[in-house]
């Protein structure tokens, strides 16, 4: 990769703002991309860990196999996050799946190269540990939610997606639009059932609150305060 490609790199992942530019382009000379078909999954559960993976563009879903066979979604990631160190970092197999929702642009970097880096960089190292600690604190408040309304669990979920890797719609900083999630992807991550998903959907959108753009698979949040409003009415 040429340095203004390394700069970007830098720009989508905050996580290397603070390493060396020599260590970054050290890594990413070792990289390689793919790109992935929606469906396809990027990441097979249970398969040892050879890479970390950085989402250049599109969106991905973790997710388990459960005792019934059936598939839960655990996480929605979008551009600018990455998955995969989990397993590198503590050396076992991989305990969930990574599957992308749409057509997603990946890098990968050699386990290796990876965990050298970490070693090599301290400020990277402790950016690492804060990220980890903060994926930590999103799933304790998730189990958190778990006795409040579905409104407020899908609110959420809504919530944190357009915070994390939503853009302004016509440079409106109330809003925000984030790729069409497949209501069974929202309903899991939020704890609640498809049927719930789906009314709280239809409501928002009748509210005005959101509008679902199926042919540019978008979804638009046109009132963001509106919405972590209700992400906040917690019930005691």
């Amino acid at each position: 990769m040429s340095s203004i490609e390394t700069e970007n790199f830098s720009q989508l992942f905050p996580l290397f703002e603070v390493s060396s530019q020599e260590a970054l382009a050290s890594m990413l000379s070792v990289a390689w991309r793919n790109t992935y078909p929606a469906g396809r999954a990027i990441l097979i559960e249970d398969a040892w860990g050879n890479a970390v993976y950085f989402i250049l563009s599109g969106w991905v879903k973790v997710r388990r196999l459960l005792a019934n066979g059936d598939f839960m979604t655990l996480a929605i990631l979008g551009p600018g996050d990455f998955f995969g160190e989990m397993a590198i970092l503590d050396q076992s197999p991989r305990s969930t799946d990574v599957v992308a929702l749409c057509a997603a642009e990946v890098l990968a970097v050699p386990a290796q190269k990876f965990v050298h880096v970490l070693r090599h960089e301290p400020d990277l190292h402790y950016r690492m540990l804060q990220l980890m600690a903060q994926r930590l604190r999103q799933t304790n408040a998730r189990i958190e939610l778990l006795h409040q309304p579905p409104a407020v669990r899908l609110a959420h979920v809504l919530v944190n997606l357009a915070r994390r890797y939503g853009q302004p719609r016509e440079a409106n900083a109330n809003t925000a639009v984030i790729f069409n999630v497949p209501v069974k992807d929202l309903a899991d991550v939020a704890s609640i059932s498809v049927e719930e998903a789906q009314q709280l959907l239809n409501k928002l959108v009748a509210k005005n609150w959101l509008k679902i753009d199926a042919a540019k698979q978008q979804l638009q949040i046109l009132s963001l305060p509106q919405l972590e409003q209700l992400a906040q009415q917690a019930v005691s």
